[in-house]
């Protein structure tokens, strides 16, 4: 064998979810409350989680805020604006039952004081592989699973039903994106239409087109539509739902590390969100300022302190500047501690409900994607 010719070969796969999804329709939900929280008063401490499944809702967590918030109603706004209307077994008129209680007195206590809401570590991650500094894999299903809501909102394809799911393997030589090895989508529809119709539909109208976007192609024959053949009954009678249950999802689909908790419906305090989203902001500076090709940044903090306990930085052998010159440019370019990340994007406003579907990250709508 000439090794000289040799590539070295893998495959890596990730997966996202639309935003009718069960578990989607409670990070909305979630996200929805704490934007209203933040819009009544900036000050709020939040920290909601819902459950959705046969015709239930149910909401539970703190909130510390000065104003009322209609919690029934939010959420039967959020699960009307997905398209669940009218459906005998979850749709905006389901039942739903709210527990809601006010932040615990110690860690109001630290938060008070400019302090973590809680402790954990964080990470953040960013490539060449796109455009928006994201792995290959993960930023396709991203855009495969948006453009499916967006073709059923806009009636295109008007036998489709809320929720759904899509997953992209992506074939590497060397480390670098070489073709698409596949594409699996899973998405409820009309029980009048063919599945070779929905399969046609959806392979002209969404995936060649956000294929086409991104540099490449895949043969119809490798694309998997609904793996059992059938699925007519979506949403959270045929799946349960729970808030903060999709963070690979969520993050970097698998393809880089993440922290140990969930960002929806945690109001910037909460260091499990606003730590990742600056660990993702001085990784994308990194690599977009040409300090190295892949960077992953660690932080971790501990509950009522100011400052992160871990600040790292790990560049897979692909830093063009010394360690020195990257550390000192974290620094920076970013104060991490946690007012230092809550002032730097301003984050005491409603921006949350967008990050809840088709990702936290590679969408340049959020302050913590900011090149610069």
């Amino acid at each position: 064998m000439n090794n000289s010719s040799f590539k070295y070969k893998s495959l890596f796969t990730s997966e996202s979810v639309c935003a009718g999804h069960p578990d989607k329709i409670c990070d909305q939900i979630s996200d929805a409350i704490l934007d209203q929280a933040l819009s009544n008063n900036p000050e709020s401490h939040v920290a909601v989680e819902t459950m959705v499944t046969k015709n239930k809702v149910i909401i539970v967590g703190e909130v510390s805020t000065n104003t009322n918030i209609d919690y029934t109603d939010i959420a039967r706004q959020e699960i009307k604006r997905l398209g669940y209307i009218d459906n005998l077994n979850f749709s905006d008129k389901s039942d739903i039952e709210v527990y809601i209680s006010k932040q615990s007195l110690e860690i109001k206590k630290g938060v008070n004081n400019n302090g973590a809401g809680d402790q954990g570590m964080m990470f953040g991650y960013a490539c060449r592989e796109t455009p928006e500094y994201m792995p290959l894999p993960i930023m396709i299903a991203h855009s495969l699973a948006e453009s499916i809501d967006h073709i059923r909102e806009s009636k295109k394809l008007p036998y489709l039903y809320p929720d759904g799911k899509t997953q992209v393997s992506v074939e590497y030589k060397d480390g670098k994106p070489y073709k698409i090895n596949n594409v699996v989508i899973a998405v409820p529809h009309s029980k009048s239409i063919d599945i070779s119709k929905v399969k046609d539909d959806i392979y002209n109208l969404i995936i060649k087109e956000i294929l086409d976007k991104y540099g490449f192609s895949v043969d119809k024959s490798d694309v998997i539509l609904n793996g059992t053949g059938v699925w007519h009954q979506g949403g959270p009678i045929a799946d349960a739902g729970l808030t903060g249950r999709k963070i690979i999802v969520d993050t970097y689909g698998g393809y880089a590390r993440v922290g140990g908790g969930c960002f929806s419906g945690k109001d910037p305090t909460k260091v499990d969100r606003s730590g990742a989203y600056a660990a993702r902001f001085i990784a994308k500076n990194i690599v977009a300022n040409n300090l190295a090709d892949k960077a992953e940044v660690r932080l971790a903090y501990v509950i009522g302190k100011p400052q992160p306990l871990m600040k790292e930085v790990e560049t897979f052998g692909t830093s063009k500047k010394s360690d020195k010159v990257i550390r000192d440019y974290m620094d920076s370019i970013l104060d991490t501690s946690v007012i230092g990340i809550i002032n730097a994007f301003n984050l005491k406003r409603p921006i949350y409900l967008k990050t809840a579907s088709y990702g936290h990250f590679g969408r340049d709508c959020f302050p913590w994607e900011d090149v610069i």
